[in-house]
């Protein structure tokens, strides 16, 4: 994510369970990943718009339909 722009804001593990929370942000676009120890397939998303309305994101394709679309709306 840092490769193509988004900022680490933040990021959580807990260690009792392995489970890592990052919270990267680009322009008004900002989203939470969440993933289980190494296992990318467990990795879920919340997103929000520049309005702070949640996004609706179960993969990777729907997180890049939803910050396209959010940077669209800004010009």
């Amino acid at each position: 994510m840092d490769a193509i722009g988004f900022r680490l804001n933040a990021s959580q593990t807990n260690f009792k369970n392995k489970v890592t929370t990052n919270h990267y942000f680009f322009e008004t676009f900002n989203f939470f990943e969440r993933s289980k120890g190494d296992d990318t397939s467990t990795t879920k998303f919340l997103c929000f718009d520049m309005y702070g309305e949640k996004v609706s994101v179960k993969s990777l394709l729907d997180l890049q339909a939803a910050f396209f679309e959010n940077i669209s709306q800004l010009k």
